[in-house]
């Protein structure tokens, strides 16, 4: 039973991977199960995976920048010819009974080989505006799932709507070992910044704007990322008044104890929108304010957004509209108001699909058995 999976090497892909396999895992419990994963040669994403025990093949990637740019020639004539080949022999190698794809950089090679040895190839799409190796693969994947109902490209008769798959474990956070993993002193309301995998500048240097007007009414959990934990440290310094430094939780990065535990303590989180964490917001069931990222390819942050905010459960800020008054104002209305706070919470639940890597696993499960 050789299932094999392949992506981008972004969080946003590795993570549906990982709840998709834990799934199958518990579903098909035989000692024959070996999971694969091919994909970008990227040594953080790919020691993730093998700690899940999926055999990982870190491949070349290349890609077609929209744009001039002479890393186009290198990855057209040289990354982009090696990636397949690579993909191909893999896959003769290892003859897998279905490939699924999430898409990103990479995964078009692996996908089109698959088609090649007609090896059956399954297809997720995170958001709501598809990436162009999604696009092409959907022409002659078996079956192709999405995250939102309304997702361009891909018509509701030939796609299955499931959500974005989440980690099962990040719903079992709690506020008690919260406050002993970040010392959080649980004085204020807490509120959890969040600027995706790689951090944002934007929402980092904006904190910093705010940091000690929002202290004196909330307590903060602000991840940055790993690559801007020195420089915002460096800033602290000269920024944070120290009679309120105890209710301030720089975090690098969380790994998912420390996630899950954030998300169960928080009323509120402030997070860029792309699918994987919309979907896990709206599985706690937490009130958000969602600042989706301008430069998104396709402007797919900004359409996650708003369509999730049309189901009441999350507040859009734009980046340009981060101005602190306006900012501060709308958290202080929003604390004010429980009610809405509380309607927000069960618009989010309504919105999240937290089974959606279940449904994934036992799609894959059937088919290949019935093959």
């Amino acid at each position: 039973m050789r299932i094999l999976f392949t992506g981008g090497g972004t969080s946003g892909h590795l993570f549906p991977i990982i709840a998709i396999t834990r799934e199958l895992r518990r579903l098909y419990q035989k000692d024959n199960l070996k999971l694969y994963y091919i994909g970008p040669n990227d040594e953080l994403g790919l020691l993730l995976l093998s700690q899940e025990n999926i055999k990982t093949y870190g491949i070349v990637s290349g890609k077609i920048r929209r744009y001039f740019s002479f890393q186009n020639i290198i990855d057209i004539l040289f990354k982009i010819p090696l990636s397949f080949l690579q993909s191909f022999f893999l896959l003769l190698f290892l003859r897998p009974l279905l490939v699924f794809s999430k898409g990103g950089t990479g995964s078009i090679a692996v996908t089109f080989c698959a088609r090649v040895l007609m090896i059956p190839v399954f297809l997720h799409e995170s958001d709501m505006a598809p990436g162009l190796s999604n696009r092409i693969t959907s022409r002659f994947a078996k079956k192709i799932f999405t995250s939102f109902k309304k997702t361009e490209y891909f018509s509701l008769s030939e796609a299955i709507l499931v959500g974005n798959p989440i980690r099962k474990e990040l719903l079992e956070g709690n506020s008690a070992s919260a406050k002993e993993v970040f010392n959080l002193t649980l004085q204020k309301p807490v509120i959890l910044f969040m600027g995706g995998s790689q951090g944002s500048e934007a929402i980092n240097n904006f904190v910093l704007e705010i940091l000690n007007n929002i202290l004196q009414y909330y307590e903060i959990i602000h991840v940055c990322g790993v690559k801007n934990y020195q420089k915002i440290t460096s800033e602290l310094i000269e920024i944070l008044d120290k009679d309120l430094e105890k209710y301030y939780h720089l975090k690098a990065s969380l790994d998912e104890v420390e996630l899950k535990h954030a998300y169960a303590v928080c009323g509120l989180v402030v997070s860029r929108t792309g699918s994987g964490s919309i979907f896990e917001i709206a599985a706690l069931g937490k009130p958000s304010i969602l600042i989706p990222l301008p430069s998104s390819a396709g402007n797919h942050q900004s359409k996650n957004a708003y369509q999730y905010s049309q189901a009441g459960a999350g507040i859009v800020v734009e980046q340009d509209n981060l101005i602190p008054n306006f900012f501060l104002g709308r958290i202080n209305y929003l604390f004010s108001q429980p009610e809405i706070m509380e309607n927000m919470k069960k618009a989010a639940l309504e919105f999240s699909k937290p089974l959606a890597a279940k449904a994934i696993a036992r799609e894959i499960l059937e088919y290949v058995n019935i093959k």
